[in-house]
């Protein structure tokens, strides 16, 4: 079974730390910008918190091991208590996808300092092996979650950013448009379509955010 999943068993207890955490933050992030936006739906079901309990889904969770991707709960978000839906919109959209930047770049600072402070030398290998490991799959997972999210199809953060920069006539048909759009979606990604349409995307899209956010953390360093 361990050559079926996308990860190995031995990874498989770092990706679930990582999917907590980053499902989490990335939810509790849309929660939050919305909230301060002035928006209480999200705190009043509970989802202003980052429990993973209130944000992980089940199904989205497994596909992470199955399929290679998956989702959280997603946060309810109600636009009429916005006195600018519009940019309170994008605001709570793009919230989710800076936050697993922001942590992809918390992971290589942690990373780094701990080799550059003599910390991983005085571990153990076996110890330092496996937080090597972790910070690989936390970096790397964190940064496909903030290039997954941003894609331009429904349900995803970067549809809705696009939503609120079209206009009012282009913005009611691609709400109409969400149903077929997210099927679309769905077949890309399950099928080997994806080969010419989204990994296409990431091959480019995941080395150019990993080597720059590496690039800018390594030079704190120096």
């Amino acid at each position: 079974m361990e050559h079926i999943l996308p990860y190995s068993l031995s990874e498989i207890p770092y990706v679930l730390l990582t999917l907590a955490l980053a499902f989490s933050v990335h939810e509790f992030a849309h929660a939050y910008v919305a909230y301060k936006f002035g928006d209480p739906t999200a705190k009043n079901e509970g989802r202003l918190t980052l429990s993973p309990f209130a944000h992980l889904d089940l199904l989205g969770t497994l596909l992470i091991f199955l399929a290679g991707f998956g989702w959280a709960r997603p946060v309810p978000v109600n636009r009429f208590y916005f006195k600018n839906p519009r940019l309170a919109g994008i605001l709570v959209s793009v919230a989710g996808p800076l936050s697993n930047l922001a942590l992809a770049g918390l992971g290589f600072v942690i990373w780094y300092a701990m080799i550059d402070f003599g910390i991983m030398r005085a571990l153990p290998d076996w110890f330092a092996a496996g937080f090597d490991l972790f910070f690989q799959i936390f970096i790397s997972l964190n940064a496909v979650l903030f290039v997954f999210n941003l894609l331009p199809f429904p349900p995803l953060d970067g549809y809705r950013i696009i939503e609120d920069l079209a206009p009012d006539g282009l913005r009611a048909k691609m709400t109409q448009w969400e149903t077929y759009g997210a099927l679309i979606f769905l077949v890309l990604v399950l099928t080997p379509l994806d080969r010419y349409t989204i990994e296409p995307v990431f091959q480019v899209a995941l080395p150019f955010v990993l080597e720059n956010l590496q690039s800018l953390v390594a030079s704190l360093f120096m």
